[in-house]
């Protein structure tokens, strides 16, 4: 039997409209947090947003912005539960990357994030420097990526 992989396949484009609600169904915090959907709108309408499809569903996406003291950042990553550690959070930050118009790009997570770290390490981002008292006992670490 052969393996077919197709299923494998992540493809990331510009998210469009008609995907918002595929994303915000594959986001638990979106379900219970209205402010998302509206953040997610906002970005895909200003074309600040990648999406990322495997076999033929929306496996994450995520969020961008190009304003952080004239450099591009990753403000959010979602990867749908069913797709988390297969790839497609990679896949969306290089997307992200591609995208991005700065010679740099930062993301940040808070220190108890320990998933994110390991992802934003495996995308080639290294630590930038830290930001206390946004949640408290829980500093956000940034990271940035030098781009080509």
């Amino acid at each position: 039997m052969q393996n077919n992989h197709a299923t494998d396949t992540i493809i990331t484009r510009a998210a469009l409209p008609g995907d918002v609600a595929a994303m915000l169904a594959c986001d638990a915090y979106a379900q219970a947090h209205a402010s998302r959907g509206d953040a997610v709108r906002a970005a895909v309408g200003k074309g600040q947003c990648q999406v990322a499809i495997r076999a033929g569903q929306v496996a994450g996406y995520v969020l961008t912005h190009d304003d952080f003291f004239g450099y591009g950042f990753v403000s959010l990553v979602v990867v749908a539960a069913g797709q988390q550690r297969r790839g497609v959070g990679l896949r969306l930050l290089a997307a992200a990357a591609d995208a991005c118009r700065t010679g740099k790009i930062f993301t940040s997570t808070n220190q108890s994030n320990l998933a994110a770290q390991q992802l934003f390490a495996s995308a080639g981002f290294v630590r930038s420097g830290q930001i206390d008292h946004l949640d408290e006992g829980d500093p956000e670490l940034v990271y940035v990526k030098f781009l080509p």
